[in-house]
């Protein structure tokens, strides 16, 4: 009896000795998991902050696309209305070449008018070409948002 006892308290030992070992891997374990758990937590965190910063960008870049199409088109309308006037003076300036009297100052009008067509013109052409590089940012931050949704969801 006192044998199979000295086997059974060794038994006992041995699986305490198992028990602690375990219980010990397990807390181990639980450790790493609440760790990996704040990292994703993180990792998420990050991420939301900068689809939001992607979002901040978008809406900037539309209010930029919108107000260069504004401009674009108030400066179509003030390049219509200055070759409107540019015609206007055409014929004002055949007139007075007809007529052969203020022929100076016919000249010197229509020189103005067509200066500030060409600048006018000038400014319009580069307004549109923001236009398009503000449409190709655009574009860009979509094909970034499409990217980021495809990696959330991987």
């Amino acid at each position: 009896l006192k044998e199979e006892n000295a086997v059974l308290r060794s038994k006992i030992n041995k699986l305490q000795i198992l028990s602690e070992t375990q219980a010990d891997k397990m807390r181990k374990l639980e450790k790493k998991l609440e760790e990996n758990k704040i990292k994703e937590e993180k990792e998420a965190q990050d991420l939301e902050a900068m689809v939001q910063h992607v979002e901040q960008n978008l809406q900037l870049m539309t209010k930029r696309a919108v107000k260069a199409e504004s401009s674009a088109a108030r400066l179509r309308q003030e390049n219509a209305l200055l070759q409107a006037e540019l015609r206007n003076s055409q014929l004002e300036n055949e007139a007075l070449r007809a007529a052969q009297a203020g022929l100076a100052a016919a000249k010197q009008n229509a020189e103005v008018a067509l200066q500030h067509l060409l600048q006018v013109t000038t400014s319009s052409r580069a307004s549109l070409r923001q236009l398009l590089s503000g449409a190709e940012s655009l574009q860009l931050i979509a094909d970034l948002l499409k990217s980021i949704d495809r990696i959330s969801e991987v």
